[in-house]
């Protein structure tokens, strides 16, 4: 159901993808939105170890939400910041791609325990995690990437 990479050579093991899951903060997720238009936007992502999920937060309203809604399948693209080589100008970049389908979390607890993972990516200060929880938990939207296909990639922009 799935393309296999064409350049296999650059291909990343699957562990590397979920290091660049983990330690990035965002990257871009992909819906099909209005009249079967793509539908991309960067989006900051917590990937949950214990379930392989890639979890998300939002608004309950929107062009992402009406998506979602009318279909579960989506992709989410990550990378690192990228590295050069000694000597070399370009710079070297790994990606994942993901595949799946996206659920909605229902569990409030989940849901406030998720923000909270997910705001420890950006800061350390709980008590401004918590103030944020207390003011926007009951507006927010959880949802999560189930994956069903992943793939990681080495690119050099030579």
């Amino acid at each position: 159901m799935f393309r296999e990479m064409m350049r296999i050579k650059q291909q990343l093991p699957q562990e590397e993808c979920i290091q660049i899951l983990k330690n990035e903060p965002r990257g871009v997720l992909s819906v099909l939105g209005d009249d079967g238009y793509p539908y991309g936007m960067p989006i900051n992502q917590y990937y949950c170890e214990e379930d392989g999920k890639i979890y998300f937060h939002s608004g309950k309203k929107g062009h992402k939400v009406d998506a979602i809604k009318r279909c579960d399948k989506a992709s989410f693209c990550a990378y690192d910041q990228g590295f050069r080589r000694e000597g070399e100008w370009a710079l070297n970049i790994r990606s994942v791609i993901v595949f799946g389908r996206i659920e909605i979390i229902e569990d409030t607890e989940k849901v406030y325990e998720i923000s909270r993972r997910l705001s420890r990516k950006f800061t350390d200060d709980e008590a401004y995690i918590e103030h944020e929880i207390v003011k926007s938990g009951p507006r927010t939207l959880m949802f999560a990437l189930v994956p069903e296909h992943m793939t990681g990639k080495l690119v050099n922009e030579a």
